[in-house]
């Protein structure tokens, strides 16, 4: 009967089913013996089940409620624990273990060396008193896994003994910190080589995009599994080898929903949608992964209303397709149906997570979506996670609001690289030079490293505080300590830095030296905005004349020249200008302004006529905040 009940339990997926066949086992142990909660067999059979399934606190409430526990009873419990990341629990009961075998403790070093704890790990491993070949190959795997490659191969060349595992694991480490010829040396050295020793052969090879070494190596194995063939034809898609991978995949014996999935994803990769839309039709059973990939493909091709009909024909959506149109519309700028979408996800069954509210927070406008959506992010009890926090302080930042900005970093539990980055930009955009520059310095004593979106906040700290000097030395910094190549953005701040103080003979000398693939029409129109200030009207003339060989639509050119020659009075010029814009049927874009207004966000264009409140709007204008500002000392152009 408990080996029927145990079968049963193993071939069921659904964690219910398996609870109501252990309600039944139980039933019927208790009939036969009348003592069902003695029977250690059946509590860790029970044990087994629910903290398979994630309960881990009825788990171990069963396992305290046991009278008698043995060896597998412990050994569940700590897996349970290690799995889950709470090697602490998995520790104290480690060392309540009546009586200790090498699976248990291969299970502990595993578990050592998943959180860091390496010299407990070798402590643990050097007090053994039995180790067998799964104990050593638990080693050879925990420094593989940290990178410490050579500690690993010196305790592979002490195995007593060694199988296929052991070799497969010291190969696989080697191709995963990238050692691809001591791999293939070992893994021409086998005496044995299994189906997954070649895979993971082939796979170094496919992830380094040595393609004619992965398929020599592939027509040469002698027995082939479809994870084999997944990967050539992974590998074919990534390096934009299409027509061997479509070769690839009419020739397979046999195909999984991962061959589909990777041929349907990959096309689309390649630009080949329709392709790709045809192999999705033919699919003879689409999972959901096959569903979502589709319309992440139409998505990425910014084919939003293909990608919303294909969702709407979905027949069950997990997160990752929910959150994928999100932040389709979020990036394509339709916030609007962002938000109508989430407002959807909200009435079914799938419940947003962090990666809803992050898409969301990228597209919220104002600070009362901003405040809405921190204070579900609580409420769904993942209002402290990292990636979640760095996009509050950059959409607070972005909504005007700079301390509830800095109090969500200030709130961050882990800080990492984005979490200083956003901060630093978040004190840049609102002019806070100084702050900027000491959480710059704040954020190198605690030993993080910038990067390149780092040195742009920095750097436009520098121009908004007019350290020229500093803004030099920062930026010359960026490839003599860090190594990071100046781009576009790089040189558009050091610019503005060199204009905003009059430098224009240095800025000049910087624009001559830039590389041409960063020479865009941002750095131009830099140059062109400093000339602007300055008077610098020929140079500014040669900045438009080269802006427009590379943008000829690019109303803010025009309109920066035209303020050039208004600057200096000359109008004559000024109508020159704004004549060309007419002939060009350049279109200067309206300005607009937005304020939230008792949780309802008001926009402003310039001249507006349309808003419902403009009368109300202009009378304010006219009869309180005119007189302010001109008190001020503001004179009304006309």
């Amino acid at each position: 009967m408990r080996r029927c009940i145990a079968l049963l339990c193993h071939r069921s997926s659904r964690p219910k089913h398996e609870l109501s066949i252990h309600g039944c086992f139980f039933s019927v142990n208790k009939n036969v013996t009348g003592m069902a909660s003695l029977d250690i067999y059946g509590c860790n059979l029970r044990i087994s089940v629910v903290g398979k399934h994630g309960d881990i606190d009825q788990a171990r409430a069963l396992f305290d409620q046991m009278p008698r526990r043995d060896v597998i009873t412990f050994a569940s419990m700590i897996d349970f624990y290690l799995k889950n990341s709470d090697l602490a629990k998995a520790q104290a009961l480690f060392r309540r273990i009546p009586e200790r075998n090498v699976v248990v403790d291969s299970a502990m070093i595993d578990g050592f060396f998943k959180n860091g704890m390496v010299a407990e790990a070798q402590k643990l491993f050097d007090e053994m008193p039995v180790r067998n070949v799964f104990t050593w190959t638990s080693m050879v795997s925990g420094y593989c896994r940290i990178g410490r490659v050579e500690d690993a191969r010196r305790i592979f060349d002490e195995m007593p003994e060694k199988n296929v595992v052991s070799w497969t694991t010291m190969l696989s480490g080697y191709a995963r910190n990238g050692l691809l010829s001591e791999a293939r040396e070992l893994f021409d050295q086998m005496p044995e080589r299994s189906v997954v020793a070649w895979t993971a052969m082939i796979k170094s090879y496919v992830d380094e995009g040595m393609l004619d070494e992965a398929s020599e190596l592939f027509d040469k194995m002698p027995h082939r599994n479809l994870y084999s063939w997944n990967i050539m034809l992974l590998g074919y898609l990534s390096c934009r080898q299409a027509s061997k991978a479509i070769s690839m995949f009419s020739s397979m014996p046999q195909r999984n929903a991962i061959s589909w999935t990777t041929m349907v994803t990959g096309l689309a990769e390649n630009d080949m949608i329709d392709n790709a839309r045809e192999l999705f039709d033919q699919m003879p059973r689409k999972d959901i992964a096959a569903w979502n990939a589709m319309v992440t493909s139409y998505i990425n091709k910014n084919q939003m209303d293909i990608a919303h009909n294909l969702f709407e024909q979905m027949p069950e959506r997990n997160a990752v397709s929910w959150n994928a149109l999100i932040d389709g519309y979020v990036k394509n700028g339709l916030r609007e149906e962002a938000f109508r979408v989430a407002r959807l996800m909200l009435r079914s069954s799938v419940k947003p997570d962090k990666k809803t509210l992050t898409s969301l927070l990228s597209g919220a406008e104002g600070m009362t979506e901003v405040i809405q959506l921190h204070a579900f992010a609580v409420k769904l009890g993942c209002g402290f996670e990292t990636s979640l926090s760095n996009c509050l302080v950059t959409s607070y930042s972005k909504s005007g609001d700079l301390g509830s900005s800095f109090l969500a970093f200030k709130e961050l539990r882990a800080k990492d690289l984005v979490s200083w980055t956003s901060l630093i930009l978040a004190f840049a955009n609102h002019g806070c030079g100084h702050q900027a520059l000491q959480a710059f310095a704040l954020m190198l004593r605690n030993g993080a490293q910038p990067d390149a979106v780092t040195f742009i906040g920095v750097l436009s700290a520098c121009s908004h505080t007019g350290l020229v000097d500093k803004g030099i030395k920062i930026f010359k910094s960026m490839k003599r300590s860090y190594e990071l190549e100046p781009k576009s953005q790089h040189y558009c701040c050091l610019i503005d830095i060199l204009g905003r103080a009059g430098r224009i003979g240095e800025a000049i000398h910087v624009l001559n030296k830039i590389p041409l693939s960063e020479k865009d029409s941002a750095v131009l129109s830099a140059m062109l905005g400093a000339c602007k200030v300055h008077g610098e009207i020929q140079t500014a003339r040669r900045m438009v004349e080269e802006i427009i060989d590379i943008d000829p639509n690019s109303s803010g050119t025009f309109v920066l020249l035209a303020n050039a020659y208004a600057t200096r009075g000359e109008w004559f010029e000024v109508s020159r200008v704004r004549k060309l814009m007419r002939e060009m049927r350049v279109e200067k874009l309206p300005g607009f302004s937005q304020i939230d207004v008792k949780m309802r966000s008001h926009v402003f264009f310039s001249a507006d006529r349309v808003h419902s409140q403009q009368e109300e709007v202009y009378e304010m204008l006219e009869e309180v905040l005119l007189p302010q500002m001109k008190d001020l000392g503001f004179i009304q152009e006309v």
